[in-house]
């Protein structure tokens, strides 16, 4: 079975840790889950320390709309932080489809309702 496609949206902190720990897992997240969950795009305004951080094989861009535009995309995880273009890039992934997680507490305790 395909593996699910992730693009991640900030390359941060939380966002390299979450990187790091779902590469790490991936055996065991397929034994588990029956499919495996890939992050195959990035998105980071520093493509080039971005990129550094997750290596070949995986796309990096400047603007996460691409990810979210990205057919092949199921879930977009936003690890940007805040609540202004957190928030606009959620609901259009959303809008679009996409399965949205995000640690973003600031933006769920202010906006999470909508």
């Amino acid at each position: 079975m395909k593996p699910i496609q992730v693009g991640l949206l900030g390359i941060g902190t939380v966002g390299s840790g979450t990187f790091n720990v779902l590469r790490r897992n991936q055996e065991e997240i397929t034994r588990r889950a029956g499919r495996g969950i890939e992050i195959t795009m990035v998105a980071d305004l520093d493509v080039a320390r971005a990129q550094s951080i997750v290596g070949p094989g995986v796309t990096v861009v400047n603007d996460a709309r691409a990810i979210i535009a990205n057919p092949d995309i199921d879930i977009v995880i936003e690890l940007i932080g805040g609540y202004g273009i957190a928030k606009a890039l959620v609901l259009e992934a959303i809008a679009a489809g996409k399965h949205v997680v995000t640690a973003n507490k600031a933006l769920l305790a202010v906006h999470g309702t909508e």
